[in-house]
């Protein structure tokens, strides 16, 4: 059981003035009691993170949840699910109670502002990338060693994103250009120089007739590895076939920069994508019968979307926005009208350089259409990221998410309460990930840092032995 057999208690703990902070709420807005979540989601979440229900009848005593690990092993020692074991849905019961909070422990620290920072599919590696042209591969099960530390070739402005192969042995990675460069970093050369010890092959994005320049904010692996699809700052949405190395489609999905793309789940066929103009649109590639034309419209945002996560079925995602909230969406309630949309705001504001209105905090669009709506960090300067909690040890129970404010927070996805606040850093928290399989979290930010989060126990990942924990003093 490991980590399991300990209880956590969520709760405000404070270590060396003020390094570290965990804060609990019932609620995202104080007074205001966040509306249930009355959707299929959040059956289909019970559903994956819920104890059997024979376990009741074989264990006599209240019926509560959670249920506790003590009355969880009797049930399994007692047989209840007939195969002598956890379901998956136990396991996550198990499991999703006990959060990666406590920390933070050191993994790098540089003088350069840190973009991207994502585990791989299995766990096994973590990918940072920073401002400064470098991204770092680090081997989770050695310890958190650089396996692979690789220098961007033709770098404009920032490493904007990057996207690890499903078979783990490409990298690609994006800047301000519409070239995108693929490394092979399964190579057993630790220090990567574009084209002096390894070759950065560039994938030109742009098509032959195009005359002007762009950037690219987001890139994303297939899920057979054999596509990357795109989001643009002019505009559009781009699908490159990697076996015929050359574009394959191009869409002009927005009317502003595309920060965000991903596809909806493993069939390809889906695509989501996220908008300066506001919108979330859904691409059927199997359906293209007018040019440029969406499968539908999720319209609620108020501001510009920065990043958006799927929820790997081909039906729910998550966005995040410039309006400072995470919304939740289900595309078999998107539309075919966007003229509501627009000219909403009657005051102006730039997320670059101010602070979000007062007085649109409350505001909510007239036609939303989102299951749900999250609220408490903070989306300024950069393009903050947002994630589903990982199927394995959570069954998607939690959102979480970086934010301008120097923290990461976790939200229940049906209560929608913070559950969990995590301050260390002193920057922008731009990425954060969750490792797929243990109660491990990675936070990177503006301030160079890229810390650890953890709930120790025997099932953790592995560490280094003379690994240092963070301490750092904050003033106010």
């Amino acid at each position: 059981m490991g980590y399991a057999m300990s209880r956590l208690e969520i709760e405000s703990e404070l270590f060396d003035g003020g390094n570290t902070v965990h804060e609990a709420s019932s609620s995202t807005r104080p007074g205001k009691p966040f509306p249930k979540v009355d959707d299929e989601i959040s059956q289909l979440t019970n559903l994956r993170s819920g104890p059997n229900d024979r376990l009741h009848q074989l264990v006599p005593g209240k019926q509560q949840l959670p249920v506790s690990p003590v009355r969880m092993l009797a049930g399994r020692e007692g047989n209840y699910s007939g195969k002598g074991r956890f379901s998956s849905a136990d396991r996550c019961h198990m499991l999703s109670r006990y959060l990666p909070v406590n920390g933070p422990w050191l993994v790098d620290q540089t003088t350069s502002r840190a973009y991207v920072s994502q585990f791989s599919a299995d766990g096994s590696l973590f990918v940072a990338g920073f401002q400064g042209s470098n991204m770092r591969i680090y081997n989770v099960d050695r310890g958190w060693k650089v396996q692979k530390n690789i220098l961007a070739k033709s770098l404009r402005w920032t490493v904007t994103d990057t996207s690890l192969s499903p078979d783990q042995r490409y990298l690609v990675y994006t800047s301000m250009s519409p070239v995108v460069h693929i490394v092979n970093v399964g190579s057993s050369t630790t220090e990567s120089l574009a084209n002096i010890t390894e070759i950065h092959e560039g994938l030109d994005f742009s098509s032959n007739d195009r005359r002007y320049s762009f950037g690219i904010f987001s890139v994303k692996f297939s899920t057979d590895g054999r596509e990357l699809v795109a989001g643009s700052s002019d505009d559009s949405i781009y699908v490159y076939d990697l076996e015929a190395n050359k574009l394959s489609l191009r869409i002009m999905a927005h009317t502003a920069d595309v920060n965000t793309v991903t596809f909806a789940d493993e069939s390809g066929n889906l695509i989501y994508s996220g908008s300066d103009d506001n919108l979330c649109k859904v691409w059927d590639r199997r359906c293209f019968g007018a040019k440029d034309k969406p499968a539908g419209v999720l319209v609620g945002h108020l501001e510009g979307i920065t990043f958006l996560d799927s929820r790997g079925d081909g039906r729910y995602f998550i966005s995040n926005g410039k309006d400072q909230t995470i919304k939740l969406w289900d595309i078999r309630k998107m539309s075919s009208d966007t003229s509501c949309n627009l000219g909403y705001r009657n005051f102006e504001w730039d997320y670059r350089w101010m602070d979000y209105p007062p007085q649109a905090r409350d505001l909510k669009h007239p036609s939303d259409g989102s299951v749900a709506t999250y609220k408490g960090h903070s989306v300024l300067r950069t393009l903050i990221r947002c994630y589903f909690s990982p199927e394995y040890s959570t069954g998607q129970k939690y959102i979480y998410t970086g934010s301008h404010d120097s923290r990461v927070y976790i939200y229940d996805v049906v209560t929608g309460a913070q559950v969990a606040v995590l301050k260390h850093h002193t920057s922008p928290v731009r990425d954060c990930s969750w490792h797929p399989h243990y109660p491990v979290l990675v936070s990177s930010s503006w301030d160079g840092d890229v810390v650890k989060w953890e709930f120790p126990g025997k099932g953790e990942a592995p560490v280094l032995a003379n690994e240092r924990r963070v301490r750092r003093q904050y003033h106010d």
